[in-house]
């Protein structure tokens, strides 16, 4: 079976190069691995393909915006970076496989991936039992990082996410009572539905119906018939774009006109696309706003615009910040070592990213703001920022 899964995953796998490789780029020393070679490999896991997979190809364009200028300005301590990327269709087994092909195959410096905390919490302890750097850019549920030391984020967690939004509920929206449909197969959707009904009941508020779905499903109206019956003023929906659209659809032709709200898992392009005039009027918590016009945002934007032909989102945005803050890193390290590099990105403060000022924590989480967007006819509108 396991020979099975690694030869349908060489047949996804996609390979993407700055420069041509030349020989090893890492070997293994009393310190750990270390560059050797004319360039550093770093390795990314992303769903390039599969439900999720406009979360990996904005991560990706992002990581590879930031690439594209860090060698343009000499590479990092006069070596060039190459990244090497592979497919995990959005599925925890095969990130965990595409981290065990690049740390003991690829030979890979430091890991960049994944969006999904699923697949993260796939990727994290083969990362640390092998002791090489892993930066997620998105992935917000707490236990990522829990794994161990060599696991580090550039976003906020959701215990933040969670509170952001349920203030915004209850004190922006004055909202009394709220229902919940998450998605009980994605750590993330668990873990930011539970952050919400913490600080939401503490502050007062009252979730009249907990409802539940899982990644895949198409149907939602049982759940929605269910949730209409309690009559909220809003619904809670912390599930990732392609599950949020079609929710939205049913919801409405249910006849249920309330509020949506989620998280950073809505940020796609495919959002509107699929949920259309339903989502009008709903709300969710993401990392920046291409809306912020400070110098440092409208320059990656068009940046971005001028590679891509469109505006980043988010998920862009982040794998930007990731891979500038690694390289910040390995800059400062004083030797391209997994040892020096683990230590110099816990050392991480006040870093001026395109997402906001980064500071990494003892617990190797980023602490940074977040952004509340508003949809208005099928455009994702800023409302407000709130600071850690």
């Amino acid at each position: 079976m396991r020979a099975l899964h690694l030869a349908i995953f060489s047949a996804l796998l996609l390979t993407v190069s700055c420069l041509k490789k030349d020989g090893p780029a890492t070997a293994v020393t009393g310190a750990g691995a270390t560059v050797t070679g004319d360039e550093i490999v770093i390795g990314e896991v992303g769903s390039m393909t599969g439900g999720a997979a406009t979360f990996g190809k904005s991560t990706h364009d992002g990581i590879m915006l930031a690439v594209e200028k860090i060698n343009a300005a000499g590479g990092i301590k006069g070596k060039k970076v190459r990244i090497i990327t592979l497919d995990d269709q959005g599925k925890p087994e095969e990130a965990a496989i595409a981290t065990t092909k690049l740390i003991t195959q690829d030979k890979v410096i430091a890991i960049l991936g994944e969006v999904a905390s699923s697949n993260s919490l796939a990727m994290a302890p083969i990362a640390q039992k092998n002791g090489i750097p892993m930066v997620t850019p998105s992935s917000t549920n707490p236990k990522v990082t829990e794994i161990g030391d060599y696991v580090f984020r550039v976003c906020f967690i959701d215990p933040f996410q969670g509170s952001v939004m349920a203030k915004f509920a209850y004190n922006s929206l004055k909202l009394k009572n709220v229902a919940i449909l998450r998605d009980v197969k994605n750590d993330y959707s668990i873990g930011l539905a539970d952050f919400f009904i913490e600080t939401f009941t503490k502050l007062g508020g009252k979730i009249v119906v907990d409802q539940s779905f899982s990644q895949g499903d198409v149907d939602f109206k049982s759940q929605l018939t269910s949730i209409k019956g309690k009559n909220p003023e809003a619904i809670f929906v912390p599930g990732y774009y392609t599950e949020v659209g079609l929710i939205a659809r049913q919801a409405r032709e249910l006849g249920i006109n309330v509020p949506l709200m989620g998280g950073d898992g809505w940020d796609s392009e495919k959002l509107t696309e699929i949920g259309g005039e339903a989502l009008t009027g709903s709300y969710f918590s993401n990392h920046y706003s291409p809306d912020d016009m400070s110098e440092g945002v409208q320059k990656f934007i068009n940046d971005f615009k001028a590679a891509h032909s469109r505006i980043p989102d988010g998920l862009a945005a982040m794998g930007y910040d990731a891979m500038l803050i690694l390289a910040d890193a390995m800059t400062r390290a004083p030797e391209l070592t997994t040892v020096a590099i683990r230590q110099a990105l816990a050392d991480t403060k006040a870093y001026p990213a395109v997402t906001g000022m980064i500071t990494i924590n003892e617990k190797r989480d980023a602490e940074k703001s977040a952004v509340i967007i508003e949809i208005k006819d099928g455009k994702f509108i800023f409302k407000e920022k709130i600071d850690p």
